[in-house]
């Protein structure tokens, strides 16, 4: 059933495009950050009121030396992913950002998350800042040609988060000819740890911790989550069990693991088995962390990919050993205690097909504006030559 959470869509088609980083569109933010940083009990959402918070974005805006001579592309439609609270306040975000009125449609599962971003937005477009209003309308729906249609045949920008399969379906749907379309499909990502460097870090359970905000935090739903562990170094037994030890520990103590996700990483584990036979089952006395030892890199690895602190683990010698799984899909490369200097060295160098981002661990869901290696600024607007 259509609903309309927020604002009307009839009124985005003729909001007048702005410049990339208004003014206005800054204040807007920043009296939005003020409220949001405060619900701490939420850290995505305190996370999402801090990255856009007048400051931040300022710093952000130094990036586009060329804004005198942008505008916005018009109207931008929005379809975001079901398993993810708070993307669909960061791609609004980006399309406020660029000068745009914005049609999105929300999340299918009910995130309290969710609600609370966009109760603070319609207080703000509402009163304060009701100049904004046409520039905001959130939807949601369930997958519906007619809606698709609908929406994709105003828009002059549409942006389509959630996977290969969502990414089809909406194709389905014609755009106006001068429509642009950035889509984010199914993707992967990696860590590699040096095992030498973890064991000579004074604060181990904060490295733990960060990984686990990298992963457990999503679910592992999320594409810049680590599915696969590779390690370097001398030690690498002796950093594993310290390190999953305190990843377990800290999966005990906050991770609410269900009976139907043990039964599926067993699945996932057992599917993957027939497939790939250089996989070994590291024991555990429970399911908060599944170990999958890989012996052997294959090319259809990461199709068996799972969630709910599920892992394929490869020992490796040197970081051009990841090679096998660099491929198009592969998006973030978390590290630790690896000098940033020998990533770019091996990226130079061998050119992987893939990799979009590589971040330090704790920081892969830290959102940027540039994005799968689209520049969501420059991508959402348009230069007027005079």
């Amino acid at each position: 059933m259509f609903k309309e959470i927020l604002g009307n869509w009839g009124d985005t088609v003729n909001a007048k495009p702005m410049a990339p980083f208004d003014d206005c569109v800054l204040a807007f933010f920043d009296d939005l950050s003020k409220q949001l940083t405060k619900k701490r009990e939420y850290p995505d959402v305190a996370a999402f009121g801090f990255w856009c918070r007048k400051a931040a974005l300022r710093k952000e805006k130094i990036n586009y030396g060329d804004l005198g001579s942008r505008l916005g592309r018009g109207l931008v439609f929005h379809s975001t992913p079901s398993n993810v609270a708070v993307n669909f306040a960061y791609s609004f975000a980006a399309g406020l950002l660029a000068g745009n009125s914005n049609i999105v449609r929300m999340p299918g599962r009910d995130f309290e998350q969710v609600s609370i971003i966009s109760d603070f937005i319609r207080e703000l477009v509402s009163e304060k800042h009701l100049n904004l209003a046409p520039y905001v309308c959130f939807v949601k729906y369930p997958p519906d040609k007619e809606l698709h249609d609908r929406f994709s045949s105003i828009c002059d920008v549409r942006v389509v988060w959630g996977g290969d399969n969502t990414i089809n379906e909406l194709r389905r749907s014609p755009m106006k000819p001068r429509a642009v379309e950035l889509t984010f499909a199914d993707r992967y990502s990696i860590a590699v740890i040096d095992a030498d460097e973890y064991l000579a870090a004074a604060d181990k359970m904060g490295v733990a911790l960060a990984f686990y905000n990298d992963t457990y935090y999503s679910d592992q739903n999320a594409c810049t989550a680590p599915v696969m562990v590779f390690w370097l170094g001398a030690e690498k037994e002796k950093a594993k069990g310290l390190f999953w030890e305190s990843v377990r520990g800290l999966a005990r103590e906050r991770y609410g693991l269900a009976p139907v996700q043990s039964v599926g990483k067993l699945t996932a584990l057992c599917k993957a088995a027939v497939d790939i036979p250089a996989l070994e089952l590291v024991v555990s006395e429970d399911c908060y962390v599944t170990r999958v030892k890989v012996t052997e890199l294959s090319d259809d690895l990461m199709s068996h990919k799972y969630n709910s602190g599920f892992y394929f683990e490869h020992d490796i010698d040197a970081l051009k050993d990841i090679l096998p799984v660099c491929g198009e899909r592969l998006q973030t490369l978390v590290y630790y205690g690896i000098p940033v200097g020998d990533v770019k060295v091996f990226i130079d160098e061998f050119k992987p097909r893939g990799i979009d981002r590589v971040v330090p661990m704790g920081r892969s869901m830290d959102f940027s504006l540039v994005w799968d290696g689209y520049d969501l600024i420059r991508c959402m607007s348009r230069v007027v030559v005079v």
